[in-house]
């Protein structure tokens, strides 16, 4: 239930619905507007209460309900873009921002070499895989902790932020010391557990598409962020598993414009992910830019061949800043810029 107040309603007047919602056993959400601000009640016995219990009160100009499963990640919750800024990046706003580098970091010259090839080009913060979860438990894991501090070290070496996936609940305090944006990947799109610390840690964070999941249900897993107060939500669409085997997975571009339709976040793309082949990955980034991404994910490895993971679909230093010199057109033609 979305409870709207008028414009130039006083703190005390706000404060009243705030009372009211949590002397019914209820939680609240603030969205503090330039205009106005909407409270949010939240609660599972909410479609029980009548809307006149808020809409007698002070200061109170509307109360609706919100129909659809997610609530906090909606534009009735929230009318205007969210902008998440990390160190003066803003992730929402008219600049595309593209996060690049290699899928795990495997070694210290080799996430050097990529940290410098990626800036060089242009990429605005470093990925890079300190855990990696992985289909075989007999596959590399990832260089966890160790991996971290490489990519603190690149981070300052280098002057770029970082982001880096977290998979366990009890890791999340520790890398997001060393990470400017955790990401939760697709298969822990709906690890609830993961996703209630990652809200209440506060660190920016990008939410993966489960590849076998819903927009609604990827919207609604957000909520699990944005209802323990973590506001810096960002989206990634990754592809996903349909009949089609073409590719590795299939890129919804489609969800996009359905993102910015329903809901306030940004969104980004993982063409990476989606590609498989590093030669798709060009024309699904292009893709991503011209249907109104945010941003793009991208994998890049010094030498693919020689990468302990998804080599494959891992750009070369040459290929990304070819890519880069492409996407500044597309960008431009849909009068945003990188």
């Amino acid at each position: 239930m979305i409870v709207e107040m008028r414009t130039g309603a006083t703190p005390e007047e706000i404060d009243g619905v705030v009372q009211r919602v949590e002397s019914l056993g209820l939680r609240v959400q603030l969205n503090l507007g330039t205009d106005k601000t909407v409270v949010a009640v939240l609660g599972s016995n909410t479609g029980q209460l009548s809307t006149d219990i808020f809409a007698v009160l002070p200061g109170v100009e509307s109360v609706v309900r919100i129909m659809k499963p997610y609530k906090l990640a909606s534009r009735e919750f929230k009318a205007e873009n969210t902008l998440v800024s990390i160190d003066g990046i803003e992730i929402g706003g008219k600049r595309i921002i593209v996060m690049a580098g290699p899928c795990a970091v495997e070694n210290e010259e080799q996430l050097m070499e990529a940290t410098s090839a990626v800036k060089e080009a242009g990429a605005n913060v470093l990925r890079g895989g300190a855990f990696k979860p992985r289909t075989s438990p007999f596959s590399f894991q990832g260089l966890e902790k160790a991996g971290l501090e490489l990519l603190a070290r690149a981070r300052e070496r280098f002057n770029i932020p970082v982001i880096t996936e977290v998979v366990d609940p009890r890791d999340v305090s520790m890398v997001s010391k060393y990470a400017d944006i955790l990401q939760v990947g697709s298969r822990n799109m709906q690890n609830f557990a993961l996703l209630t610390t990652v809200g209440r840690n506060k660190c920016p964070v990008v939410l993966k598409r489960g590849f076998s999941c819903t927009v609604t249900e990827w919207l609604t897993a957000a909520d699990y962020l944005l209802a323990e107060g973590n506001s810096q939500v960002i989206l990634c669409e990754r592809g996903i598993r349909t009949f089609e085997d073409s590719a590795r997975f299939s890129l919804d571009i489609c969800s996009i414009p359905v993102i910015k339709r329903v809901s306030h976040l940004p969104v980004i793309v993982d063409p990476s992910h989606a590609a498989g082949h590093y030669s798709l990955v060009p024309a699904m980034a292009k893709a991503a830019i011209a249907a109104g991404a945010d941003g793009l994910l991208i994998e890049v490895h010094p030498n693919p061949v020689e990468a302990l993971v998804d080599g494959l679909q891992s750009l070369t230093p040459s290929r990304f800043a070819k890519l880069m010199e492409e996407l500044r057109q597309i960008a431009k033609s849909v009068g945003r810029y990188i």
